[in-house]
């Protein structure tokens, strides 16, 4: 298992349209990926999991991967949420 934090960089925040494809991203990947935020920790394969955070814009979020596929997994996810 590894986690890394990041700043979100998304105008809006994490609202419907980056969510979809944030969990598009993740989706790509065998690994079991979690954000975590505010002590909630959901899965980033699940649109409603991840709005239920309501994760506004510059938030810092922590990102957890584990499987085969995990740095990989984590890398691409970072990169998504800080591309603006």
């Amino acid at each position: 298992m590894i986690q890394q934090s990041v700043k979100v960089n998304k105008k809006a925040g994490l609202y419907a349209k980056p969510v979809n494809q944030l969990v598009q991203t993740a989706s790509q990947f065998n690994a079991d990926i979690y954000l975590i935020y505010n002590e909630r920790k959901v899965n980033v394969k699940s649109v409603l999991g991840i709005l239920s955070l309501a994760i506004p814009n510059q938030a810092e979020v922590t990102i957890e991967a584990s499987g085969e596929d995990e740095t990989e997994a984590l890398k691409e996810i970072i990169r998504y949420l800080e591309e603006s």
